[in-house]
């Protein structure tokens, strides 16, 4: 099963890993938290983000989902991505987590799709009564 990490600014990936929860009905295995508040300074940031992947990376690979592209969180994923099968998507939501939950059993190329495409395909513009139902 390939690991996934999430690295966001403040609680975001804390709050995403309950709603997963709460929507899977329990909390899913191999998946952490890395937030930028519980880092003082970016250089600890790396050091966390290193330990985090050396400790969930079971031989299938991780799946890094961060939240801005080109923030800190991200600038620091961009320096960590050397590594048998460590990848990143930006953007992370709730619909692209589910997504990643769901096939990370399917082998990194496909995840990397499912994922980003889940992302995409979560976020609408809702203007009429049409579109909710």
């Amino acid at each position: 099963m390939i690991a996934l990490l999430i690295v966001a600014h403040g609680n975001l990936g804390d709050s995403l890993i309950q709603c997963a929860g709460h929507v899977l009905g329990k909390r899913p295995e191999a998946l952490e938290n890395l937030d930028l508040s519980a880092c003082q300074d970016p250089a600890e940031m790396l050091v966390q983000a290193r330990q985090a992947l050396a400790r969930m990376d079971q031989g299938d690979g991780v799946l890094i989902l961060t939240d801005v592209y080109g923030a800190t969180p991200c600038n620091t994923v961009c320096k960590i991505l050397q590594g048998h099968q460590i990848e990143a998507v930006a953007g992370v939501n709730l619909p692209m987590l589910l997504k990643a939950l769901t096939y990370r059993d399917q082998g990194m190329d496909i995840l990397l799709q499912k994922a980003v495409a889940g992302g995409q395909a979560g976020i609408f513009n809702i203007q009429s009564e049409s579109a909710c139902g």
